[in-house]
């Protein structure tokens, strides 16, 4: 096996047991690094510190990615301007801090047969929200709800 010492410097070919009785007088481990190369390569090393490393080095990888949510809104097709402005709010700020935005219309009794007026909503939302986001999935119906999910640029 192709021996490297705990400084990095490589020692060349020595049988395994010349290597463990190295690893064994530093009062290190011997660690396999390339099991498939031709010979296989080890090193002499602390497996303790060098499993330490690694799991803060994945700890720290965990902590630098960023998790995308999805919040959703709820409408109805007869929204009242007040409620759509503070909705709107609402939704600025989700896609602001990196979120989806999943935008529910409920429809109730009659208002299902007026579909068009939930469109003309979902509508007006995409529009309004043109410039900081893009539609991901378009408005479609799924029994007595239409929804629409928008992701920020």
């Amino acid at each position: 096996m192709r021996l490297v010492d705990a400084d990095g410097e490589v020692l060349g070919v020595v049988p395994i047991d010349e290597a463990l009785r190295r690893a064994d007088a530093a009062g290190l481990d011997l660690v396999e690094m390339a099991a498939n190369s031709s010979p296989p390569v080890c090193k002499i090393l602390d497996y303790g510190k060098l499993k330490f490393l690694d799991q803060k080095r994945k700890a720290e990888a965990r902590k630098k990615q960023k998790t995308i949510d999805i919040k959703e809104i709820k409408m109805r097709p007869g929204i009242d301007q007040h409620d759509y402005d503070v909705k709107m709010r609402s939704m600025r700020r989700f896609l602001d801090d990196g979120d989806k935005v999943k935008v529910t219309l409920r429809f109730r009794g009659r208002e299902l047969a007026h579909q068009e007026l939930g469109m003309r909503v979902l509508q007006r939302v995409q529009t309004d929200l043109e410039e900081e986001s893009k539609v991901e999935q378009f408005p479609k119906m799924e029994g007595r709800q239409m929804t629409m999910v928008i992701a920020p640029r």
